[in-house]
């Protein structure tokens, strides 16, 4: 039995189905994210819409994480195969997640997390990973473009 050695981690179509993988993951994470954070606490006092805005946003924003995901988790050699469709969507992904890599640093106040520990691991693990995710999905499209 064969592990898969350094190497081909480091290539760009299994980089690109850990990035999918990583983001079905966070897309999974999101049906127990109000709980984690907790949503239920922060939102009682709100109204019944703001409080279903809320949680429907979340649904949908977890539901475009795994799809988004699973494009490149299960079709890496067809995003990478210079197609029209592929660059675009390549394209589509760089921007969002280098804007999500933004918004880690541009919208969210370090108020949110300097001082409490464990946000602030969270803080940094997000500015990670969406600086993963932007990096590789830039270099696919850089290669294929």
């Amino acid at each position: 039995m064969t592990g898969l050695h350094l190497a081909e981690l480091l290539t760009l179509p299994v980089q690109l189905r850990l990035a999918g993988a990583a983001l079905v993951g966070m897309g999974l994470f999101h049906a127990v994210l109000p709980r984690f954070v907790d949503w239920p606490g922060d939102l009682a006092g709100t109204s019944l819409l703001t409080r279903q805005v809320s949680y429907v946003h979340l649904f949908f924003i977890g539901l475009l994480c795994v799809l988004f995901g699973l494009l490149p988790l299960l079709l890496a050699p067809d995003l990478l195969a210079g197609t029209r469709l592929g660059t675009a969507l390549l394209a589509g992904e760089t921007l969002l997640w280098g804007l999500r890599w933004l918004f880690e640093f541009a919208v969210f106040s370090p108020k949110l997390w300097r001082g409490d520990a464990f946000r602030t691991v969270c803080h940094v693990a997000l500015s990670l990973l969406w600086g993963w995710e932007t990096a590789v999905f830039g270099y696919a499209l850089w290669r294929v473009g």
